[in-house]
């Protein structure tokens, strides 16, 4: 189940420039858990009312300038700036993206008890209150991306499993900065002006995160106090100059690598080893000049992407180990284009674990 919703998370990961979520369509994906959770207080609905659950709410329920359907208030691209008055106790979804919102108050979401997902998108909010989000243990979903915040929140909802800051002005993460955040799955931090000394030690204090994403940021090298639990860590867009045997001693569970256009050089040998679980590395547009050691060993590896670097030669056990039972699942991608290597001077026998032809991608280097 985690894996399932790991999967449907990460469909919106990475996405820029800012686009527009279609709450209506995004609903869908949470179609079973939300229904649990309208259904919760079914027995203090009168059955009387079942032939209104299609229906908009009337005008009189509905916050003005906003548009409702049952238990979902959208109110994206109004010009707000402030969050509107009167939203229905029972709402599941709010769309507030697109305005201009500057601050989160303490009473702006005030027995909103049964929220489910919360889209603060692309506004101008540099404040929120430490207690905007009390009593929220319904919420799971809090997008906060496109705005002006300088740090983390306090006390945020205690159930969430998504939380995302994509390009805000965050450039530091205080000790125990999601505390309590038990059942966190994706947190996203992309496009925040964070350094490696802008985290302090226990800034992931007591999180079972599967994701976590710090691309297009300041990082000069991996940090090495994210959850243990991490399956997929993307760093792309930084500026990491090597890689280093103790990068990767806690993330023993991590699938999947991003370290996408950064100014890597250097892969210490044993630093991969350390990620026995790895599906999917990506450290093409750096500036290595050899494959990385220990590829061969990785039993799980299927796709590495090493284009854009400075690869000049490849040698027959780079990527496959010389005993083929040791291998349990076949390369479906490995990418070697713009580099200065001759191609037509590997040795076949090189991709010998590579499910086929199309799996691995070489071609003339091009200054």
């Amino acid at each position: 189940m985690r894996i399932f919703l790991l999967l449907c998370l990460l469909a919106l990961g990475n996405a820029k420039p800012y686009q527009p979520i279609n709450v209506m369509d995004y609903l869908k994906n949470y179609d079973t858990k939300i229904h649990e959770i309208m259904m919760s207080d079914s027995n203090d609905d009168d059955d009387d009312d079942d032939d209104d659950d299609d229906d908009d709410y009337d005008d009189e329920d509905c916050p003005a300038h906003c548009h409702c359907s049952p238990r979902v208030v959208q109110c994206s691209d109004q010009g707000l700036i402030s969050v509107p008055d009167k939203i229905p106790e029972d709402t599941v979804m709010i769309d507030l993206q697109n305005n201009d919102i500057t601050e989160i108050q303490q009473d702006d979401f005030k027995d909103l008890n049964k929220l489910y997902g919360l889209f603060l998108i692309n506004n101008k909010i540099s404040k929120i209150h430490p207690k905007a989000f009390k009593n929220m243990d319904n919420l799971r979903l809090l997008y906060l991306s496109y705005n002006q915040l300088i740090e983390i929140p306090a006390n945020l909802p205690p159930n969430v499993i998504e939380l995302r800051f994509h390009e805000n002005q965050i450039d530091r993460i205080q000790k125990d900065a999601f505390k309590g955040l038990r059942k966190l799955h994706v947190l996203e931090l992309g496009a925040n002006p964070l350094t490696n000394s802008g985290i302090e030690i226990g800034a992931f204090n007591g999180l079972s995160t599967l994701y976590i994403g710090i691309a297009e940021a300041k990082l000069t090298s991996i940090p090495k106090d994210f959850p243990s639990s991490i399956t997929e860590l993307s760093l792309d867009y930084n500026k990491i100059s090597k890689v280093e045997i103790e990068d990767f001693i806690r993330y023993k569970n991590l699938q999947r690598l991003g370290l996408a256009f950064n100014q890597i050089k250097y892969v210490e040998n044993g630093s991969l080893a350390n990620t026995p679980k790895i599906r999917e590395i990506y450290l093409d547009n750096n500036r290595m000049r050899k494959v990385p050691p220990g590829l061969s060993s990785l039993r799980y590896l299927q796709v590495i992407f090493l284009h854009g670097n400075k690869i000049s030669s490849v040698g027959i056990n780079d990527f496959c180990p010389i005993r083929d039972d040791s291998k349990k699942n076949l390369y479906t991608g490995i990418s070697l284009f713009a580099n200065p290597v001759k191609y037509w001077a590997i040795q076949p026998a090189t991709f010998r674990c590579v499910t086929g032809r199309r799996g691995v991608q070489l071609g003339n280097f091009r200054k």
